[in-house]
């Protein structure tokens, strides 16, 4: 390793997020305001544009390009495609020297990594934004350094389940009058092996960071397959990262990126490979599941699709309910795997602060909320961003037509300020009678984007009794309760904690359901079908090293 170490520079970043993860206080070294940072990376994202993205890949055999913004142009950047029976090898070669390096060394090369990114945080907002379809302020805080202190969390608890056990051990057993009996031993967190990161298209930093930064500060090479919509973001952050590694004297090929030609379908492909030992996945059901069933040679940890739920109850802040559920659909076009989806209010109305409110009129006047955030163009692009594949906009036509309900507010389309040819629509709200099966169970699906179902229930029992179904079988990253009973509460406390779902309640100001902050707040919990681990605690760290031990006498 290198003289110049960044252990001095970065290991107080690195106490202090150790600590954070203990008291769950506020905290970041990564501002999250964009002023705190020089320019607004329009400059370093168009010269990426139009150009091969060199990252000096070993078994490089051509390029491949194709990303389109949804805001409207192609990013024309292509990128080094590999062959894996060349790349796969020189990162096995590159693990020995890592694992050597210890838990120290590699959580603070990690944290030097991150800083190396977070002093690019404009330009990787511009890659978020222009391959996720994200407004360009959630791009830079979600994709910038909302994605970096995941990272670090991710590092922080690296570092704890590695050191936990001591690296040596003087251990001494007493025989009478004999010698005691005496030995030295050793205990080293030998790493799994090869990590491959498969990417998701919405949020490629946010998701990718955690599984990258967990595997590689425990020692194993990663492979970062990013989604063929959103390769920039996560290229950028393996390139920030060969670089870093390069620089301290290790072999950059510790970090690597693997592209795909159309239809190759390199994610399977790689996820088969005997020596890829763990997979980070985000994305559909479907492939989540099939590489739970078929990479079982590998720790698979996955977040896959759920449906989020929202009881109604009762509520002191009317006006502030409506507001923060209406904030929580329209953010990014309901294009997160927190938005909620089904808001279940007794048919029989909720008591407010206001007086009693029937069905109709809650429905009525969410929707008015969300008309009123999106009331100006400009402000409305803000905080919608674009739709980020073709899929999502024909849910929403599919929505809008009536296929899926009653329309209780219906989508419209907007032309985005600066970018024309962007597709941007607003949420669409559908109500549904609980009371119909078929009108349930199209619910307990599903529905990607900005489509929401306002479910009327018999009561606020049969709303709990709905939500348990719906985790249960379906699987929830969010659940959301606004009452004023303490009876209710508990026994909303009380589902959540039997399906294994995040709740949060009387959510009513500037936090929202969809949000979570690092080092304070678990990003799914792994116990039910949305997601097999969370992001980030000890057991999604574990399994990705074994601790081996070197006995000698004394």
């Amino acid at each position: 390793m290198a003289s110049s170490s960044p252990v001095t520079a970065h290991r107080a970043t690195l106490d202090t997020a150790v600590e954070t993860l203990r008291s769950r206080a506020f905290w970041t070294p990564h501002p999250e305001h964009p002023k705190a940072y020089e320019g607004d990376g329009a400059e370093a994202f168009a010269a990426l544009r139009d150009a091969p993205f060199e990252l000096g890949l070993p078994g490089t055999d051509g390029w491949v390009g194709g990303e389109v913004s949804p805001y409207g142009f192609p990013l024309g950047i292509t990128y080094p495609h590999t062959d894996p029976d060349v790349l796969l090898p020189a990162m096995r070669d590159a693990l020995p020297a890592w694992r050597d390096a210890g838990p120290e060394a590699r959580a603070v090369l990690c944290v030097d990594i991150l800083a190396r990114i977070n002093a690019r945080s404009q330009e990787f907002a511009q890659a978020v934004m222009h391959t996720t379809g994200q407004a360009y302020g959630m791009a830079f805080q979600a994709g910038g350094p909302h994605a970096q202190d995941r990272g670090l969390e991710a590092v922080a608890y690296a570092y704890e389940e590695q050191t936990r056990t001591p690296a040596r051990a003087g251990w001494s057993k007493p025989q009478g009058r004999r010698p005691a009996l005496e030995l030295a031993k050793e205990f080293v967190p030998v790493p799994r092996g090869i990590a491959l990161v498969i990417g998701c298209n919405t949020f490629p930093t946010w998701n990718g960071f955690p599984g990258l930064f967990a595997s590689l500060a425990t020692g194993n090479p990663v492979l970062v397959k990013p989604h063929p919509r959103a390769v920039l973001p996560l290229a950028l952050a393996v390139r920030a990262a060969r670089e870093t590694l390069a620089d301290a004297g290790f072999d950059p090929n510790l970090v690597a990126l693997a592209v795909e030609r159309e239809g190759e379908g390199v994610a399977r492909t790689l996820a088969l490979r005997d020596e890829v030992r763990i997979i980070d996945y985000t994305g559909s059901s479907a492939f989540g599941e099939w590489l739970e069933a078929n990479a079982r040679h590998a720790q698979v940890f996955t977040e896959k699709a759920g449906v989020n739920t929202v009881v109604v109850d009762s509520t002191a802040d009317y006006r502030g309910m409506l507001g923060n559920l209406a904030f929580s659909l329209v953010l990014y076009s309901g294009q997160m795997c927190t938005t909620p989806q089904n808001i279940l209010i007794p048919r029989g109305g909720i008591a407010t602060d206001g007086g009693p409110k029937a069905f109709d009129d809650v429905v009525a006047d969410l929707a008015a909320a969300v008309n009123g955030l999106l009331a100006d163009d400009k402000r409305a692009a803000g905080l919608l961003g674009a739709l980020v594949n073709p899929g999502v906009r024909e849910r929403v036509e599919a929505a809008n037509a009536g296929e899926l309900g009653d329309v209780a507010l219906a989508s419209r389309a907007l032309v985005h300020p600066d970018f024309p040819d962007a597709t941007v629509r607003t949420p669409v709200i559908v109500r549904v009678d609980g009371g119909d099966p078929k009108a349930v169970d199209a619910c307990l699906t599903e529905c990607f984007g900005p489509v929401s179902f306002a479910v009327a229930v018999d009561s606020t029992d049969d709303a709990i009794a709905l939500l348990r179904r719906t985790v249960s079988e379906r699987g929830a990253m969010t659940v959301l309760g606004h009452t004023t009973s303490p009876a209710v509460e508990a026994a909303l406390a009380e589902a959540c904690l039997d399906t294994c779902a995040a709740l949060s309640l009387n959510l009513t100001g500037g936090v929202f359901v969809n949000q979570t902050a690092a080092f304070s707040d678990f990003h799914g919990t792994g116990g039910n079908p949305s997601a097999n681990s969370a992001l980030v605690d000890g057991a999604f760290i574990a399994p990705r090293f074994r601790t081996v031990e070197i006995r000698r006498p004394a």
